[in-house]
């Protein structure tokens, strides 16, 4: 994995910094990783289908609609998924969730139609359910909240870093056609899905639950690094003993589930057509695509990185997600005017677009993870998740049914610009008088409570 420098974190002295410096190399690593092999899993259907939409006669609507589907049944299981993760613990919770995603992203290798397409989808998606609210909620249990979007940005660089590395390898893998008798989109499904499967059962021997648990760390260090989360987990509860249901009824996690939908649309939205709109582009071959894809990923991920450090050093996130999310609304607005007239600038503006989306995402998320607490930090976050990942099925469909209906992507991508500039604003109307760990008075709760409500979270063997 690349080093990745952070800054560094204001006011905490040489034992806080040592100790967090020791954390972020030990977690981050494998984090970056798990979710990297993630979103390879969930996205690589969109080179996929330059081989397959001929073998098995999938229309764009039927494609959109299969690419989609992936996300009701994420959507249905992630509430119940992060319960799991709550009673189980985070280490075993999660090596449970790579083992069956993995094994049902290499069974898209046995698709034949467009019922075994749709059900291997819905299988895939509810298989990897609980596994983003899953890691968020871990790292809040390990980064005080002042360093966490920066932290939350390394984490989510691994998705335009596994859209740029993993674009150029999916359509090398698509050359492997006929081998063995079987398709290069076969190839694809069954070389990058495995990796899950061989992490699931490595993960819970490198990963810790808990920092009371990180033999990992000096004595000093551990516990420096309990006392201060426990404190401030002990203040964000003298606001409220937030319960696990007390998560799913909170009036926050409902308007920021609406938010993230909006988002997810712009984020599946490109993703899954993407290598579709390059194709359309020019005569390209799937090798070439997967070179031109990589491009805008790879400068996204370079702008998310410095966009979270930005997002911490002034402690704005209201003002950094919602002017993301304009961005790319400008750029998927320019590129579906210019994709006819000039496909240079088009790729420019798809770059913007990428940028934006994805440097929305951590500082985003870091509203909803900072306000709530223990239980109702995990049901909070997987609600969160899980109604706003519903973007991700309605959005590729309807880019789907418009490119059916119009016979090009320009109608899809100036509904997705819709989609995220009207999330952009409604972002920035609705949080930015609501600052984060702000929750209504209630009693407080010390903490030696705070540490024993955690505790259960991540209870391991």
């Amino acid at each position: 994995m690349m080093t990745l420098i952070t800054p560094k974190p204001a006011g905490l002295g040489e034992l806080g910094e040592r100790t967090l410096r020791k954390v972020r190399r030990r977690i981050m690593p494998l984090i970056v990783l798990l979710y990297f092999v993630a979103y390879l899993d969930r996205n690589n259907v969109g080179f996929a289908k330059l081989g397959m939409q001929g073998d098995i006669g999938l229309t764009e609507a039927a494609y959109g609609l299969g690419a989609g589907i992936f996300f009701l049944g994420y959507a249905l299981l992630e509430i119940p998924s992060n319960g799991g993760m709550y009673k189980f613990g985070a280490r075993k919770w999660i090596a449970r969730i790579l083992i069956t995603w993995g094994i049902f992203a290499t069974a898209m290798f046995l698709v034949n139609g467009e019922t075994t397409f749709y059900i291997i989808r819905f299988l895939l998606g509810a298989a990897e359910a609980g596994f983003f609210p899953a890691v968020l909620f871990y790292l809040t249990l390990w980064f005080p909240a002042a360093q966490r979007v920066t932290v939350l940005g390394i984490f989510i660089l691994a998705q335009p870093i596994s859209n740029a590395l993993g674009a150029p390898v999916s359509g090398l893998l698509l050359n492997l056609e006929g081998v063995a008798g079987l398709h290069g989109w076969q190839w694809l499904y069954i070389l990058e899905g495995i990796p899950a499967i061989i992490l699931g059962l490595i993960t819970p021997f490198v990963m810790t639950d808990r920092p009371a648990q990180a033999k990992w760390l000096a004595p000093d260090e551990r516990e420096w690094l309990s006392t201060t989360m426990d404190k401030e987990l002990a203040d964000k509860q003298k606001a409220g003993n937030h319960n696990f249901l007390a998560g799913l009824k909170d009036p926050r996690t409902i308007a920021y589930s609406a938010l993230y939908f909006g988002l997810v649309c712009g984020i599946y939205g490109l993703g899954l057509w993407l290598p579709t709109i390059v194709k359309a582009l020019g005569k390209f071959n799937t090798t070439e695509v997967g070179f031109i894809v990589f491009i805008p990923y790879a400068i996204a991920a370079v702008f998310v990185y410095f966009w979270s450090k930005r997002s911490d050093r002034t402690g704005n996130r209201v003002w950094h997600a919602s002017a993301s999310m304009i961005l790319a609304a400008v750029g998927l607005l320019g590129a579906g005017f210019l994709l006819p007239v000039n496909a240079v600038l088009a790729m420019v503006f798809l770059t913007l677009a990428a940028m934006g989306i994805y440097s929305a995402i951590a500082p985003f998320l870091a509203m909803p993870s900072a306000a709530l607490t223990g239980a109702a930090a995990a049901a909070g976050l997987a609600m969160v998740n899980s109604l706003g990942n519903l973007g991700g099925f309605v959005a590729p469909y309807i880019v789907g049914l418009l490119k059916d209906t119009t016979g090009n992507s320009q109608s899809g991508l100036v509904f997705l610009a819709a989609c995220l500039a009207i999330t952009g604003v409604a972002t920035y109307l609705y949080a930015r008088k609501r600052p984060e760990g702000v929750s209504a008075p209630a009693t407080a709760v010390s903490a030696t409570e705070s540490r024993a409500t955690e505790s259960r979270a991540t209870e391991s063997l």
